[in-house]
């Protein structure tokens, strides 16, 4: 037996996925997440399926650095960096918290008095015009000790054309130095543009112990408890690597999870017939939003993770905003009813967990509505308690309103489906796309009670809820590839870079590259190498990136960059020279593919045994609606809303005026009706 477990933890709960890759039998879970010791709620997940001595592999999305950056959480951390260059951090590229305000503040991960200057001078051609001084660096490492740091970075001016004075400075902090958690830039993104690799390697420090603590603790009490396979870590951008590159590198961390589910998603809708799709995962802290085009997750060379907090490496583009199960709703100081972004997460959580909160939440509004069963919750939770939702909605909207609690209740659940139609707006309308040209894809444990909302709002061709959505994040860290990114910078004109040159940097970024994968100790069905160089015209800030063709002759390379251009801009700029400014290569190890018709229903099941007592669900008055045992509905067995499909991961909501029809592999296709 060879069982594979994905684990994603997120604020509210813990999902895992285990998949047995000799029978192709899968089983789900999900716990409440225990913020704070992460590891628990982990280890108490993987209880409700098998022992850890049982499992081959782990495979880990996680929100521990992302939160950590978020709430400002991270480490003490410090920098050492070129005389002249303390400030880069807080100068940024100028930009303002409020575009239009004239006030605003903000504080760098690493304050000032932390940030120490030491003389060395790396040209830009790579020349080195001043050798580092080693006892300066010790000083200077000596004194952030003092400090209190646990962390250092070092960030010299052009270290990515030359590491030399880089390297020989972590050689003298690694001397006095007490942990391993030393980093410098070129190593963490030797690429051009000063404030986006200082801050990536500033923030990539408050990470490391935060993160590297975190990883050590699960992996010692995994091994104690007889678990002997890799326990890899997934990344922004969507591929998997290993809890030692996880520790060196915690910022390519930053969006695991949400990573993972797209990863799934993409591959899950493109077996279905639906290549084109936009994901939306209801989670209980956030709205998590990404487009997938052509079967293929849009990937950004950078994100911000908040004003300021700018992490420049390769990411799944996605798009959040607080509007989840958990989003707490109020009336603000102009009398309006917002919902989030303050979310009331898993401790005390909504009113209805009877854990302590008061406030009430989209969960409380779905389950005063009737479209939760309050016996049966998501998450081996216990019963809800409808009474404290509807006293939390009563106080706290309903009243100050002036209107009925149910009334309120359903203004609770129409404000969050606006909020998340606009994230949806975001990544489609606004960039250009045609919602009526797009599937939607929600999951998480709340996905699939918007879906029906949105794909009315929007005008979608209809929504692709998936066979588990309530763990598709954790599916997906089953999914995923192993994957390894590096970026080196060429910066010179095109007529300028000759084909060998180009021959021995892509040599250069494979042989970095491919230990990696062996260092993960994972099954790889095939391994695959992809180049693309970063290319504009002279004069311009921003690249495109082009595919490196067979050929690297000039002409080719001038050729492909033109046709990307095009296709990006429109026209070409004939008369203008064209520059290359860096390489990218991607290693890829593909992991054994997962056969997504395992997961289809079983060949015995009907639609009558799905049929659960129907209750009255609350569309503007109560109505009754049919109930059905999600996971038990026969492949092509169509249900007409209004309805209620329950799971033990999720609750997906089949509104009046709307079909669904279970499609062969298990999906859910929701669509309006004619």
């Amino acid at each position: 037996m060879s069982l594979v477990l994905g684990v994603d933890v997120g604020g509210t709960f813990t999902d895992l996925f285990l998949f047995d890759d000799a029978t192709g039998q899968a089983r789900v879970g999900k716990v409440p997440s225990t913020r704070g010791r992460e590891a628990d709620g982990f280890l108490a997940g993987i209880a409700t399926l098998t022992e850890p001595a049982q499992l081959a592999a782990i495979v880990h999305g996680t929100t521990v650095g992302t939160n950590a950056l978020l709430e400002r959480a991270g480490a003490k951390a410090g920098l050492i960096t070129t005389a002249g260059f303390r400030d880069v951090l807080a100068m940024r590229r100028r930009d303002r918290r409020q575009t239009w305000g004239l006030t605003g503040n903000f504080t760098p991960v690493i304050p000032r008095d932390r940030r120490i200057e030491v003389a060395e001078r790396t040209l830009a051609d790579g020349r080195i015009a001043q050798l580092v001084d080693p006892a300066e660096i010790t000083e200077a490492a000596s004194a952030l000790l003092a400090a209190g740091c646990q962390a250092v970075c070092i960030v010299f001016l052009h270290s990515y054309a030359n590491p030399a004075n880089e390297r020989a400075a972590i050689q003298a902090v690694r001397a006095v130095w007490p942990n391993d958690h030393v980093a410098i830039s070129s190593d963490i993104l030797p690429e051009i543009r000063e404030f986006e690799r200082t801050s990536t390697a500033a923030l990539n420090a408050v990470l490391q112990p935060v993160v590297g603590d975190y990883l050590t603790i699960l992996a010692t009490r995994l091994h104690t408890r007889g678990f002997q396979g890799p326990l890899a870590i997934v990344q922004s951008n969507g591929g998997v690597m290993s809890v030692e590159q996880a520790t060196k590198f915690p910022v390519r961390t930053a969006l695991s999870g949400p990573a993972a589910g797209v990863i799934a998603a993409a591959r899950i809708a493109t077996a279905a017939g639906f290549p084109n799709v936009i994901t939306g995962d209801v989670g209980g802290t956030s709205f998590d939003v990404s487009l997938i085009e052509s079967g293929r997750p849009s990937l950004a060379a950078q994100t911000t993770l908040e004003f300021g907090q700018v992490v420049r490496a390769p990411m799944i583009e996605i798009t959040s905003i607080g509007a989840g199960g958990g989003s707490i709703a109020r009336i603000d100081s102009a009398g309006l009813l917002q919902v989030g972004p303050s979310s009331a997460g898993s401790i005390p959580g909504p009113a209805c967990y009877g854990a302590g909160g008061t406030n009430p939440t989209v969960t409380d509004a779905n389950l005063l509505l009737g479209r939760i069963d309050g016996a049966r919750p998501i998450g081996n939770r216990p019963a809800l308690d409808v009474d404290a939702a509807k006293r939390a909605i009563e106080t706290h909207v309903a009243a100050p309103l002036g209107i009925g609690v149910m009334e309120a209740a359903e203004a609770i659940l129409t404000v969050a489906n606006a909020r998340m139609a606009g994230a949806l707006r975001l990544v489609s309308i606004e960039r250009g796309h045609d919602p009526k040209d797009f599937a939607y894809m929600p999951f998480g444990g709340g996905g699939g009670l918007h879906a029906g909302a949105l794909v009315r709002e929007l005008g979608l061709s209809c929504a692709l809820v998936p066979r588990y959505p309530g763990v598709t994040s954790a599916l997906g860290c089953v999914i995923a590839d192993m994957r390894h990114d590096r970026v080196l910078t060429l910066a010179r004109p095109l007529a300028a870079l000759d084909p060998d040159t180009l021959a021995e940097a892509m040599a250069t970024s494979e042989s970095v590259l491919a230990p990696l994968l062996d260092e993960a100790r994972m099954t790889f069905s095939a391994r695959k190498i992809e180049h693309a160089l970063d290319m504009h015209y002279q004069g311009q800030t921003h690249t495109v990136s082009v595919p490196v063709p067979d050929a690297l002759d000039q002409a080719s390379l001038a050729a492909a960059f033109a046709e990307i251009y095009a296709g990006a801009y429109g026209g070409l700029l004939p008369h203008v020279p064209i520059r290359v400014m860096n390489l990218r290569t991607t290693l890829i190890g593909e992991r054994p593919p997962i056969d997504l018709m395992s997961l289809a229903p079983a060949s015995n099941a009907s639609l009558e045994a799905s049929a659960r007592p129907h209750r009255l669900v609350w569309f503007g008055g109560w109505t009754e609606a049919a109930i059905h045992d999600r996971l038990a509905l026969p492949t092509g067995a169509v249900i007409t809303g209004p309805a209620v499909l329950q799971q033990p991961d999720a609750t997906i909501l089949v509104e009046p005026g709307q079909q669904a029809r279970v499609d062969p592999f298990g999906n859910l296709i929701l669509e309006m009706l004619p």
